[in-house]
């Protein structure tokens, strides 16, 4: 088992603080996290009725019932956010009025690989066709996202999609021909060909995919802002829309796209954020 002891993610159970320090930045309490991780937030309310939304780096933050007195919601460090203290605002609605929480989350910079390569400049830079094509595919993808779900779909933990060797980490970065590329914002694991590709959780299919990088590919809607990618299948098996269990398969490992080798790449997308996937697997929670 591949184990990351800085990706735990944590509780942390909100107090509403009943005084005109409401208002003042951080005014209750101070949450730390790296980039990449996911903080799991708890309120308790009084009341079955209330709504519960958040805000954290201008992303919408979802709040969901988690019990009978509780409300729940994931915020998503993104890998890239700049390191420092940020504000996680929390506004309750409730028949009796709004009531407004104030986090200070301190983001502690993560310190990712750095790789250097030199390759013909012919397998690196994209005729404008291919180009176009790219861009296209990149805004198909993003459109996935939109939907956000009003409550969760998963059921218990999440799962690790496949059995293998981690060959590409979350994070890092190629420098190729001196230029820098975009970080990897998923975890590559090596697996033979063919071999069955479970989802992480209970989900719906939002879409699939045939691109040029990341080839085959499904994207899984777990509610509440949370999805979960799984790249270079050589078969899709599931369809658009089609409601997938914990751990059915809902592909293969191939190689399509770009790819050197047999692999799946996952990734997860959080409310605009991308997070470590192995954040995910040490939430808290129960089954």
């Amino acid at each position: 088992m591949f184990v990351v002891s800085l990706l735990l993610a944590s509780i942390f159970p909100i107090q509403i603080v009943p005084s005109a320090e409401r208002n003042r930045p951080g005014a209750n309490g101070h949450l730390s996290g790296k980039q990449g991780q996911v903080l799991w937030i708890d309120v308790p309310i009084s009341q079955p009725k209330a709504k519960v939304s958040g805000l954290f780096l201008k992303r919408k933050i979802p709040f969901f019932p988690h019990g009978d007195t509780h409300f729940a919601g994931m915020v998503g460090i993104d890998m890239e956010d700049p390191p420092g203290m940020q504000e996680l605002s929390i506004t309750v609605h409730s028949d009796s009025g709004s009531d407004h929480l104030s986090y200070s989350v301190q983001i502690i910079k993560e310190d990712y690989s750095v790789q250097h390569l030199t390759l013909p400049k012919n397998t690196v830079d994209l005729d404008a066709k291919t180009l176009q094509r790219v861009q296209k595919e990149k805004k198909e993808l993003a459109e996935a996202f939109h939907h956000i779900g009003t409550r969760p779909l998963w059921d218990g933990p999440f799962l690790e999609p496949v059995n293998g060797k981690v060959t590409g980490v979350f994070g890092s970065r190629r420098v190729i021909n001196g230029q820098t590329r975009k970080p990897h914002s998923g975890e590559d694991i090596a697996a033979p060909k063919g071999t069955p590709v479970q989802a992480i959780n209970k989900g719906i299919v939002a879409k699939t995919v045939d691109h040029f990088f990341s080839g085959k590919g499904v994207v899984l809607d777990h509610g509440v802002g949370l999805f979960s990618m799984y790249f270079h299948l050589s078969e899709v098996d599931v369809t658009s829309g089609q409601t997938i269990q914990k751990g059915e398969a809902l592909g293969k490992v191939g190689a399509t796209g770009r790819a050197t080798g047999p692999h799946l790449h996952w990734g997860i997308h959080l409310n605009g954020s991308r997070i470590n996937p192995y954040a995910l697997t040490a939430l808290p929670i129960a089954n």
